[in-house]
């Protein structure tokens, strides 16, 4: 989502590498290059100006001497830039967020009202929600109430059913009489959750706002999550604002993060309506959904990556066991074909590798040189190959003679000279590894680190 803007910020902030100081001068040049990275971005004007402004602020504040602010010890005027350009993104995208992204109110059950346009993907939402709900110990009942929209329904219990939560069925065809019986519903039989998903239109209308406020008022619910389609930029913004004037919403649900969209929507959301992001959307499938924190993002942005994020999904992806067992190979000097095979499923449950690059530090520079070497089409090139040879050779590279090289090949649909390029790649890998049990490696590794200095992430 924010690729472009990431790029274009980080070149404008190259051009303070070897200034002394922070000055009016030197700053002028950057920060007309971030305001026009952030137009472009369709950030809303008003957002850009003030952001801008608070940036310029911040980054003179220190000069008392009429020279510029000084800058601080161990970073260069580039490093103090983006620290305080970072500030500024998490504060302007919401600033640091609450430890728990929804609140569950004092009574069961918690009622979630779901509000939109039609298309920004509300239904889509709603399962995703539900199932994230579900996977931190709540009981979520989806609740079907856009009776306008042909097969709007039917397409909720599909969605329920895929995210493995039930949903409510009735015969009535009133909004407001469905919500109700589905609360009541929820309480009788113990559901701590229940998620609403309303009718949107093409466009605002007084009859769609009416039946929200009606439902509201009914249901009373704990949350109201406006749905905004981040393609639409700063229609979703303007539409976000209208819900909330009229219903107030409590939060923003991001969708479609993952397309051809340039941002504006995330930063310009929480300055117009007060109310901050809380999930966002990035893909078709009922995982690719993740609560928005401002301050990671931020990070992603500035090239700093977002190592936590991650963390946090390879824990929800990766098998702990098998991770354990194939480490211990590794130190054992014991790692074969199999476990590089292993190795590489593991990845390939992370996502795409331009997703895995982008939240690793310093690599948002580098990621379009790495990803001509790991792109997701080389990954299943290999995993052919790898699956080609039989379960020996896996355990024994050595016996990967010219011919089972050949066959290797021929049952892959892969010519052999990627055959030959996949034992060099695992011979080096596997060098490698036993390298990192060797201590005087570490040590020199170290020494290296220690020479290098500067802040952690940063990619100046």
């Amino acid at each position: 989502m924010f690729e472009s803007l990431s790029e274009k910020l980080t070149k404008a902030m190259k051009s303070l590498r070897g200034e002394s100081r922070l000055t009016e001068k030197n700053l002028e040049d950057v920060l007309r290059e971030v305001r026009m990275a952030l137009l472009e971005a369709d950030v809303h004007v008003q957002v850009a100006r003030s952001f801008l402004q608070r940036v310029k602020e911040k980054a003179l504040s220190q000069g008392e001497d009429g020279k510029g602010a000084v800058v601080l010890q161990g970073l260069n005027p580039a490093q103090q830039f983006i620290d305080i350009v970072y500030q500024e993104l998490t504060e302007v995208m919401g600033g640091v967020a609450s430890e728990k992204p929804l609140d569950f109110g004092s009574k069961s059950p918690t009622v979630v009202m779901m509000a939109g346009l039609q298309g920004a993907g509300k239904t889509t939402s709603c399962g995703k929600l539900a199932k994230f709900l579900k996977k931190n110990g709540h009981s979520p009942l989806l609740v079907p109430a856009d009776v306008y929209r042909p097969a709007a329904i039917e397409q909720l219990h599909i969605v329920a059913k895929d995210a493995g939560v039930p949903s409510f069925r009735t015969e009535e065809r009133d909004p407001v009489k469905i919500c109700t019986a589905a609360v009541d519903e929820a309480r009788l039989k113990g559901w701590d959750v229940v998620i609403l998903d309303t009718a949107g239109r093409l466009h605002l209308d007084d009859v769609l706002m009416e039946e929200l406020a009606r439902i509201k008022a009914e249901c009373e619910p704990t949350e109201i999550l406006f749905v905004a389609d981040a393609m639409t930029g700063q229609d979703a913004v303007r539409s976000a604002s209208a819900f909330h004037e009229k219903l107030a919403i409590t939060g923003v649900i991001l969708t479609k993060a993952d397309g051809d969209t340039r941002g504006g929507a995330a930063f310009s959301v929480k300055h117009v309506t007060g109310k901050p992001i809380k999930f966002v959307g990035s893909g078709e499938k009922l995982d690719d959904f993740e609560r928005f924190h401002p301050d990671r993002m931020a990070q992603r942005i500035l090239g700093m990556g977002d190592v936590l994020s991650l963390i946090e999904h390879a824990k929800d992806k990766i098998d702990e066991k098998e991770a354990e067992a194939m480490a211990k190979r590794m130190v054992k000097n014991q790692f074969t074909l199999d476990d590089m095979l292993g190795q590489m499923r593991q990845v390939q449950k992370l996502g795409s590798m331009q997703k895995i690059l982008g939240m690793l530090p310093g690599m948002g520079q580098i990621k379009e040189q790495l990803a001509s070497v790991a792109t997701d089409k080389r990954m299943k090139h290999l995993e052919a190959l790898l699956t080609s040879m039989t379960p020996k050779e896996r355990r024994n590279h050595l016996i990967l003679d010219a011919k089972r090289r050949r066959r290797i090949a021929a049952g892959a649909g892969r010519p052999v000279h990627e055959v030959n390029q996949l034992i060099k790649q695992y011979l080096e890998m596997k060098k490698m590894m036993s390298q990192m049990n060797d201590p005087r490696f570490m040590k020199r590794m170290q020494g290296m680190a220690g020479k290098m200095g500067g802040m952690p992430g940063m990619p100046f």
